[in-house]
């Protein structure tokens, strides 16, 4: 069994959707990325690659890379399970911590955790969001 431990953070800014965890949140600033700057998302690649030892998200999906520009999370989360499921290894649970002052998550958390468990192919009982 492997463990996998990932972190993510972007700075919040005007002019940008706040997607986190799959999930379209009201709020005045959204993060910046070359991507959505889904921070949940990404810590989830990171911690699913990061347990296969194949290195982190920019590794396989660079910031330089224009077919990144406004990408989806969810497709790149898809891509990593494919990834690291193709090199033998199976996703059994993910936990996963945000950590954000506002806006509130509570009530979006099990739209996030239904989108988890559908991108990895697990149950909703297979994924913690705190």
């Amino acid at each position: 069994m492997r463990i996998g431990q990932g972190f993510d953070v972007h700075a919040l800014v005007s002019g940008r959707k706040l997607v986190i965890g799959g999930v379209d949140i009201p709020n005045e600033t959204g993060l910046d990325g070359h991507s959505d700057a889904d921070v949940l998302l990404h810590a989830v690649c990171n911690a699913l690659l990061g347990a296969a030892a194949m290195g982190d998200i920019g590794r396989h999906f660079p910031d330089t890379d224009a077919r990144y520009h406004d990408a989806d999370s969810r497709t790149l989360l898809r891509e990593v399970s494919a990834l690291v499921q193709e090199a033998g290894y199976r996703i059994v649970n993910i936990d996963a911590t945000i950590i954000a002052q506002s806006p509130k998550m509570a009530p979006h958390i099990p739209a996030m955790i239904n989108n988890v468990a559908a991108d990895l192919g697990l149950s909703r009982g297979q994924v913690n969001i705190k």
